[in-house]
């Protein structure tokens, strides 16, 4: 696994398309924390927060994954590794671990940025939890729809509809909260994630109340598996 991920990470730098997925959303977040007086006061700084937790898995992991598979089934790359002892679960691992740490660094870095501006998440710990389940939700997306997408420039239309609408249901929560149709907001993806990170960096909600937050996020995951497992394709279609 970490031979094809040293390999991927050197790729991301000479790919122009997942170089510009993976940078686009550091622009956003220098954005949303430089007009952070308005957004908050449409939501809260939680609200800030988790636009760009979400921002940066829809965009950096999320499309910059689906990118780099979709690019390394068309170069035959997927099937010269399937030929090799590693097994199926090593190489997308491999393929995938470089963007995943991009991405969580990136996180890492614009929170602390925005704490420094702001009082701060309440809850640290919660905040990870809310991330690494984000994340991994969203990595779970990039493989299933990974197997719809026939080539990197076809990633820019398949990945759309995920990241708007995780970005738009985060939106949703953050501003609106979840007094009202709530089922309907946590079981939407970018949902309970987003209200997750709200609740870390506001504080105020019992940890007994975010908890089952995770559940959600979760069932993604399993639902995005199945699919990638339906789905995905090691060999361009003929």
């Amino acid at each position: 696994m970490f031979p094809i991920a040293s390999s991927e990470f050197v790729q991301i730098f000479r790919n122009r398309a997942v170089l510009i997925s993976t940078l686009m959303p550091l622009a956003v977040s220098a954005f949303f924390i430089y007009r952070r007086d308005i957004f908050a006061q449409l939501g809260s700084d939680g609200y800030v927060a988790a636009i760009l937790v979400i921002t940066i898995g829809a965009f950096s992991l999320y499309a910059t994954a689906v990118t780099t598979l979709a690019a390394r089934r068309q170069d035959l790359f997927l099937k010269r590794l399937r030929s090799t002892t590693a097994g199926d679960a090593a190489i997308l691992s491999g393929l995938t671990l470089p963007v995943s740490v991009l991405a969580t660094v990136q996180a890492v870095v614009v929170l602390a940025v925005f704490a420094a501006v702001t009082d701060g998440p309440a809850d640290g710990v919660l905040l990870i939890v809310a991330i690494l389940v984000t994340f991994l939700m969203m990595i779970a997306l990039a493989l299933a729809t990974a197997g719809l997408t026939g080539s990197p420039e076809q990633a820019q239309v398949t990945t759309l509809p995920v990241s708007l609408l995780t970005i738009g249901v985060a939106s949703w929560v953050g501003i609106a909260g979840t007094d009202e149709l709530t089922v309907l907001k946590r079981l939407l993806p970018g949902g309970s994630a987003a209200e997750l990170i709200v609740n870390s960096w506001n504080g105020g909600v019992p940890l007994a109340e975010s908890l089952p937050l995770l559940g959600p996020a979760l069932a993604w995951v399993v639902v995005a598996v199945v699919l990638a497992l339906k789905l995905f394709r090691w060999e361009p279609r003929r």
